[in-house]
């Protein structure tokens, strides 16, 4: 059985790719025609600016779209130049060495790009010691072109050395198409489904890891793949300027891309172009023309730009763009379908989820304490308790390997001492947050894709128009209306609709077991109804277990098995509906007026 939830694309996506199509298209007219009318200082600087554009684009991948500040990629960048200048000064200079030389400077900057993702990204680390990392990185490096004598140049750098057999005009038009095919392929992936996870990851990286997702993962290879450009980066200018110094490496050379990346528009691939060609050209002119005042112009301009426009040059263009992504269109083009996909339902006997003597302290402090309790597929257990009992600090220990100060969780008899959120979810379990966490920037399709990318991997260059969604995920989406809100930007919806969608998240995730914290927040007494038939469904008839935690008793009573009362971190009652909502111990736990 299947359902089709059909959202023409938005015009402005087309519009937007004939604009990109034909942007490229007249780049690549000024690369080949530009030295026919460019004289050899604009050649020049030109040429370095464009190198600099495609170390921009790398910066604007990490920090624009995936929200890692980084100051790390000018080191890359000197690494890169560095190892093609020294095997050309030292070894030679033969058509073979200078392949060589461009394998080292896309090879070195990637192995060394594993271990500063890997310091950088390490589970459990915030985004402020990855910037520390950053900053350390090119600091280091610096100290070792220092120190590296005749081998580095030391203070001097290298130069003199032979490398391709180009001219001024050569270089311009390697440089232009570098840059040109770099920025087109940062824009195809961007835009892609792959792409999206970085948008996602910048977001709300605990919901992606909720979703299956190894942000950890995904943050290092990024890393590593983007050295590499940086590198290639580097071997270009090696080869165009004929010297590489310290200062190509260093910390600051990193900020200043990190000033013309946010000068330009960050999160925008071709911001960061602009800023970094037109900041570089404006200051190799003002330097030979106004060489005592040209600094102190660029930094006025700086000041104007940062207080007229703060989101970039790009921001220029910021309300059109805007318009055309959150346009809902009904007909014309094709379609973005939403089919019923196949579930996985649970094998074997015994409990799905099997706790024993859980504990959770903070110093002194028992959050939890000598919790035991087990669930079954096919059951949907309430967890109540007045404000502060140690419901949402339980669901963290369930999903959450390292969370526990003590006991023991098993899921599907695997115990999961140590593992990440995204491995957890992987064993079938999906968590609904107490607030909604969604991904703001993203459209409700985009979101949806996102929780179906742990089980179908995205494509790096292309949009699927086929979303794959279990049934009951379909139904959430219908019955709240967000079938007709498919290409919306998320930031537009309600809180309840935000509520709707993350729990239409979870569902696609098709886990065994839904941890879900307050799904009805927000949501009419219709919607409530509707979910709780959702809810049912999945757990008596599709096997699924299901544990709630819910603030609407009479909500609680229609839908579930079992009733688990919480009070001070310990488990004081595990019964029936009735036995619960008519024990005396609950009725003295809230005898003083708390909701559960």
């Amino acid at each position: 059985m299947s359902d089709t939830l059909t959202a023409s694309p938005r015009p402005f996506a087309q519009r937007r790719a004939l604009i990109l199509g034909g942007l490229a298209v007249a780049a690549l007219a000024l690369v080949l025609l530009g030295p026919l009318f460019l004289d050899r200082f604009s050649l020049n600087v030109l040429t370095r600016s464009m190198i600099y554009a495609i170390l921009a684009i790398t910066l604007d991948l990490l920090w624009g779209f995936t929200g890692i500040l980084t100051f790390g990629q000018a080191a890359f960048f000197g690494i890169g130049a560095y190892a093609t200048a020294m095997l050309l000064t030292h070894v030679g200079s033969s058509p073979a060495l200078i392949g060589g030389a461009l394998v080292l400077a896309i090879l070195v900057p990637m192995i060394l790009g594993i271990a500063v993702g890997w310091l950088s990204f390490y589970y459990g680390s915030t985004p402020i010691y990855a910037t520390v990392i950053s900053l350390v990185f090119p600091i280091v490096v610096t100290q070792l072109v220092y120190s590296g004598g005749t081998l580095t140049g030391s203070s001097s750098g290298l130069v003199g050395y032979m490398g391709l057999p180009f001219g001024l005009e050569g270089f311009f038009r390697l440089s232009g198409l570098c840059l040109v095919l770099v920025a087109i392929g940062a824009l195809v992936f961007v835009r892609s489904d792959a792409g999206r996870v970085l948008t996602a990851i910048r977001d709300n990286e605990t919901r992606c890891a909720y979703l299956g997702l190894n942000t950890q993962r995904i943050k290092i290879v990024l890393t590593t793949v983007l050295a590499g450009v940086a590198g290639l980066a580097g071997f270009l200018y090696a080869n165009a300027s004929g010297v590489v110094a310290p200062e190509n490496t260093g910390f600051v050379f990193g900020t200043e891309l990190v000033v013309w990346t946010a000068l330009g528009g960050r999160g925008t691939i071709l911001g960061p172009i602009l800023g970094t060609i037109g900041i570089d050209y404006l200051s190799a002119n003002l330097s030979g023309e106004l060489p005592f005042l040209w600094q102190l112009i660029i930094g006025a301009l700086f000041v104007v730009m940062i207080i007229f426009l703060p989101n970039g040059l790009a921001a220029l263009v910021a309300r059109f763009t805007r318009r055309g992504r959150n346009e809902v269109v009904t007909g014309g083009g094709p379609t973005l379908t939403v089919s019923a996909a196949t579930h996985h339902t649970q094998q074997g006997g015994g409990p799905l989820l099997s706790i024993s003597k859980l504990e959770k302290s903070y110093g002194s402090h028992k959050v939890l304490e000598d919790i035991t309790l087990d669930v079954a597929p096919g059951e949907l257990v309430s967890l109540v308790g007045p404000n502060g009992a140690g419901k949402t600090t339980m669901m963290r220990c369930l999903t959450d390997g390292k969370e526990r100060s003590g006991g023991t969780v098993r899921i599907a008899g695997q115990d999961i001492a140590g593992m990440t959120p995204d491995r957890i979810v992987a064993l079938g379990v999906g968590r609904k947050f107490q607030v909604a966490s969604v991904f703001e920037s993203l459209t409700v399709a985009d979101c949806l894709r996102m929780a179906r990318s742990a089980l179908d991997t995205p494509s790096c260059i292309a949009t699927a128009h086929d979303l794959g969604l279990p049934q009951a995920a379909v139904e959430i989406l219908q019955l709240t209306g967000l079938d007709r809100l498919l290409a919306t930007e998320v930031s537009l919806l309600s809180h309840g609709q935000k509520q709707s969608l993350e729990l239409a998240m979870v569902v696609s995730l098709e886990p065994r077991l839904i941890l879900l914290d307050e799904p009805t927040a927000g949501l009419t007494k219709a919607e409530r109804t509707t979910i709780g038939g959702i809810l049912r469904k999945l757990t008596a008839e599709m096997g699924f277990a299901a544990i709630l935690v819910e603030h609407d008793l009479d909500f609680v009573r229609d839908i579930s098995s079992r009733i688990v009362v919480l009070h001070q971190g310990r488990l004081v009652l595990d019964g029936s509906v009735d036995e619960v909502v008519n024990s005396e111990i609950v009725k003295t736990i809230y005898s003083g007026g708390e909701n559960a």
